[in-house]
């Protein structure tokens, strides 16, 4: 079987693919995400093509040092009407990425890499899309009560997993996506690769 090395440092992909029985190590990967993030606007990189470019950054850190690995990178834009939003620094700014998305519809770019001997072997942008409710004020502050901190660890201040699924009217796409790695396309790569049982 084909070594699996997941460049990240993200427990939620980690954790995605530990319950797919996929064996693997995680390798978190350093790599200045916010200036990358930086000169794909100045560039008018579309969202797609700049989570491409941020999970490739990740991938082939790794990949350099691990030429017969498999090297998987991963990495997320939300985009809102051609705003892009990071992680939210603090709980105040969770509040105010929560009130400018409320109400309108957003677009999460999932994008995932795969690079072996020296070079990238496959990738991959999931574009799920998802709603959020008009939800009142009263509701946002018990919102950020409850979540805390945890409210920082994601691009859009939510996880669908816990009470942030109250935030949405709809939501369209692969749950996995949703959470930061399309696993769907991942393990049929996997599997054409050898790194995965067909």
């Amino acid at each position: 079987m084909t070594r699996l090395i997941l460049a990240s440092s993200s427990a939620t992909r980690a954790a995605l693919l530990r319950a797919a029985g996929l064996d693997f190590e995680a390798r978190p990967a350093t790599v200045d995400e916010a200036a990358l993030k930086a000169a794909a606007q100045a560039e008018a990189i579309p969202p797609a093509d700049a989570a491409i470019l941020l999970a490739e950054a990740k991938a082939e850190r790794i990949a350099r040092r691990e030429r017969e690995a498999l090297v998987i990178g991963a990495d997320q834009l939300l985009v809102c009407e051609e705003q892009w939003f990071d992680k939210p620094e603090d709980v105040a700014g969770a509040r105010e990425q929560l009130r400018a998305l409320r109400g309108r519809t957003h677009t999460l770019f999932t994008a995932v890499v795969a690079w072996r001997h020296g070079q990238r072997v496959w990738q991959h942008v999931a574009r799920p899309r998802l709603t959020m409710r008009d939800f009142s004020e009263a509701f946002l502050e018990r919102y950020l009560a409850a979540e805390g901190e945890a409210v920082t660890h994601s691009v859009g201040a939510y996880r669908l997993e816990g009470l942030g699924i109250q935030l949405f009217r709809e939501v369209q796409g692969e749950h996995s996506a949703i959470l930061g790695l399309p696993l769907l396309p991942l393990l049929g790569f996997l599997r054409q690769h050898g790194a995965l049982e067909d």
